[in-house]
C-alpha cells in the first residue's frame, strides 16, 4: 500500500507533456500545471494558428496566458526529488523500439503510443491519452490502435479529414469533395459504410467458419476412411496370405499322399515281380538239373542199361507260371503323372476364373468421396470407351446348344445339342450364356448380337424351363430385346430400336445400367437406375459376339 501512495504521489507531481517530475512547475487557468519550458514549447508550435489549449483537458484560451512560477508545488517537487523517488518510473511506461509507433506529445525521449485519434491525428501514450477519456471535449474521437498512417486520413486535395465514402467511384473523400468532382453521388459517412461492410464481413466470415468445419469434418471422415480402407486392406491381405497359405499346405499334403502311394505300389509291385522271378529261377534250375541227367542217359551205349533206367525218370510238371505272364506293353505309373497333370489344368483354369474374378473385385473397390449425384454418363462413343472392358464368355455355363469360339467371345446357336460335361453353371434349358467377368465400378462394352443382350446376377437359377432361369424374367437379370426392355417379368417399350451392335454401359456404384443402340450415333434404347447387390455377369441368349475395344 506504501508503495501504490508513493507511485500516485509522483504521478500527481509529474508533467504530462514529459512525464517526469515537474521542473520550474507552473498552473495555466484550467488549473492543470506543467514544466514552464514544456508548456511553453507545446503553445509555440501552435503560435501561428494562435491556438492555445491545455494538453490535458482540452480547454481552449483566446489570448496566451501568462505563465508564472508555483512556489508551493516547486517546494514540493523539490522535496520529492530529495527522497529519490524520481527514479522509480511507472512501469506500464515503455520506450519506442524498432517499428513502434511514438507518442506525439512526448518531449526528449518519446513513449510507446496506444491508441491513435483520427479526429486529432495523433497518436497517445497512455499518460497523454488520458484527456480524451476524462474530458467531455474529446468525446465523439474515434481512438483507434496506433498507426503511423494518420496523414493518409487527411485529403491530399482539400487538407480535410476524409470520412465520406463515394459509392459510385468507390473511394474515401472529404466533404468538399462530395460537394465538388463527386457531386451528385451517393455518399455516405465512411462509419454507414464500414458498418455495413462490417456486416458483409461478418457475414463471410461466419460463411467461411461454416465452411471450415464442414471441411474438417469432411477432413475426419476422410481420415476415417483411410483408417478404414487401410484396416480392410490389411486384413483382406492377412485372411488372403493364410487362404493361399492353406492351399499350399493343402498341395504339399496331396503331392505327399501321392508319392507315399506311388512308392507304396513300387514296392508292392517290384516284390510281386520278384518273387514270381524268384520261382522261376528255382524252376530253371530244376529243369537244368533234368536236362543234364537227360543229356547223360542219352549217352549212355548200353542199351539194356538204358532201357532199365529211362522209366524211373519223372515226369515233366507243368509250370505254374508260365501261362499268367503275358508279353504286353507295360505303362506302369504314367497314368498317374497324366492324372495329375489333368489335375494341373483344371487347377489352372480355376485358379485364371477366379483370379479374374478377384482382380475385378480388387479394382472395383471405388470409395464414394461424395453424397452428391454420380458422375455424368458419357455423351459420345469416345466417351463410353474409356471405360471399354474385355469380355470373354464362360464354357461352363453355356447350353449345349451353343458353340463358343474366337477365345469365348464369339457364341453360336446349333441346330443340335452339343457334347459337354455336366457343369452346375450350366445353363439347362435356355439358350443362354454368362460371361467369366464379374463387373462392378464403370464398365462398358459392346456386343454384335443376333438375338438379346442382357447382364445377371451370378446366382441367376440355371436348372429348369422356369421364369427364375430366363433372361429378364426374373429379379435378377436384365435383357434388352428387339421387342422391348424386360426385367422380373416387366416388359418396357422402348423408344429406339435395336441395333446390330448394342453398347451396355454399367456405373455399379450408381445403380445406372444403359442399352445403346450403336451406330454413327449413340442412341439411347433405355436406362434404369437402382441398386446393384451384387457384381454383373454379361449374357447373351444366342447368337452373339463381343467386340474388341480399343
Amino acid at each position: 500500500m506504501a508503495q501504490q501512495a508513493v507511485q500516485l504521489d509522483r504521478e500527481t507531481f509529474s508533467c504530462s507533456i514529459c512525464l517526469d517530475l515537474l521542473t520550474d512547475p507552473v498552473a495555466i487557468p484550467c488549473g492543470h500545471s506543467y514544466c514552464m519550458n514544456c508548456i511553453k514549447s507545446f503553445w509555440d508550435e501552435g503560435e501561428q494558428k494562435k491556438s492555445y489549449h491545455c494538453p490535458q483537458c482540452g480547454k481552449s484560451f483566446t489570448q496566451r496566458p501568462d505563465l508564472e512560477k508555483n512556489t508551493m508545488l516547486a517546494a514540493l517537487v523539490e522535496q520529492l526529488k530529495k527522497t529519490g523517488l524520481q527514479a522509480a518510473a511507472p512501469a506500464d511506461q515503455r520506450y519506442t523500439v524498432h517499428e513502434d509507433v511514438a507518442c506525439d506529445f512526448c518531449t526528449g525521449r518519446k513513449l510507446k503510443a496506444i491508441k491513435s485519434c483520427l479526429v486529432c491525428l495523433a497518436s497517445y501514450c497512455e499518460k497523454h491519452l488520458q484527456p480524451h477519456y476524462d474530458s467531455d471535449t474529446f468525446k465523439n474521437h474515434k481512438l483507434v490502435e496506433p498507426s503511423k498512417n494518420l496523414q493518409e486520413n487527411i485529403c491530399s486535395k482539400h487538407g480535410k479529414v476524409i470520412d465520406i465514402f463515394c459509392r459510385k467511384d468507390k473511394k474515401c473523400i472529404c466533404y468538399l469533395c462530395s460537394v465538388d468532382e463527386h457531386k451528385g453521388h451517393n455518399t455516405v459517412s465512411a462509419a454507414a459504410e464500414r458498418a455495413e461492410r462490417q456486416r458483409e464481413l461478418e457475414e463471410r466470415r461466419g460463411n467461411i467458419q461454416q465452411r471450415i468445419q464442414d471441411r474438417e469434418k469432411d477432413v475426419k471422415l476422410l481420415q476415417q476412411e483411410v483408417e478404414a480402407i487401410n484396416h480392410s486392406a490389411d486384413k483382406t491381405v492377412e485372411d488372403s496370405e493364410k487362404i493361399f497359405t492353406e492351399l499350399i499346405r493343402l498341395l504339399q499334403k496331396r503331392s505327399s499322399d501321392v508319392k507315399q502311394q506311388i512308392r507304396f505300389q513300387q514296392e508292392t509291385e517290384v516284390s510281386r515281380v520278384k518273387d514270381v522271378q524268384e520261382k522261376l529261377e528255382q524252376e530253371i534250375t530244376e529243369l537244368k538239373r533234368k536236362d543234364a541227367e537227360l543229356e547223360q542217359l542219352s549217352h549212355t551205349e548200353d542199351h539194356n542199361q538204358f532201357l532199365l533206367n529211362y522209366p524211373s525218370l519223372p515226369a515233366l510238371s507243368e509250370s505254374t507260371h508260365s501261362s499268367s505272364i503275358n508279353i504286353r506293353p507295360l505303362r506302369h505309373f504314367e497314368d498317374v503323372a497324366a492324372a495329375v497333370s489333368e489335375l494341373r489344368e483344371k487347377l489352372q483354369d480355376v485358379l485364371r476364373d477366379s483370379w479374374t474374378n478377384i482382380s475385378l473385385m480388387v479394382t472395383g473397390v471405388d470409395v464414394s468421396l461424395s453424397e452428391a449425384e454420380p458422375g455424368p454418363e458419357p455423351t459420345t462413343r469416345a466417351g463410353f470407351l474409356k471405360y471399354s472392358c474385355k469380355i470373354t464368355l464362360d464354357p461352363n455355363t453355356a447350353h449345349t446348344m451353343l458353340v463358343l469360339s474366337e477365345g469365348n467371345r464369339k457364341v453360336k446357336r446349333m441346330d443340335k445339342h452339343q457334347i459337354y460335361p455336366s457343369h452346375p453353371d450350366r445353363f439347362t434349358d435356355y439358350c443362354q450364356v454368362l460371361s467369366r467377368e464379374s463387373l462392378t465400378g464403370r464398365c462398358y462394352w459392346e456386343v454384335e448380337q443376333r438375338d438379346y443382350v442382357a447382364v445377371a446376377y451370378k446366382n441367376i437359377s440355371r436348372v429348369g424351363s422356369g421364369d427364375e432361369c430366363r433372361f429378364g424374367f426374373n429379379d435378377k437379370s436384365w435383357v434388352v430385346t428387339g421387342s422391348g426392355f424386360y426385367h422380373n417379368s416387366i416388359r418396357t417399350r422402348t423408344k429406339y430400336s435395336v441395333s446390330s451392335v448394342v453398347g451396355v454401359y454399367l456405373d455399379h456404384s450408381a445403380g445406372i445400367l444403359s442399352f445403346y443402340s450403336v451406330s454413327e450415333t449413340m442412341n439411347l434404347i433405355h436406362r434404369i437406375q437402382t441398386t446393384f447387390t451384387q457384381p454383373l455377369h454379361a449374357g447373351v441368349y444366342g447368337s452373339a459376339e463381343f467386340c474388341k475395344l480399343k
